[in-house]
């Protein structure tokens, strides 16, 4: 799954159980939002 935030491109991998993103396994898209917004988004939402 793919996202530009600010002219980053943002890649995040689904695994089974989590999300991959930035070296590191996350258990939802919405904190992965959050972490690159810096505000409270809904996960499927941003990256659509």
């Amino acid at each position: 799954m793919l996202r530009e935030w600010n002219g980053t491109t943002h890649v995040v991998e689904i695994g089974d159980d989590k999300y991959r993103w930035d070296g590191r396994n996350w258990d939802s898209l919405s904190a992965i939002a959050r972490e690159i917004t810096g505000a409270h988004w809904s996960g499927p939402r941003f990256f659509g």
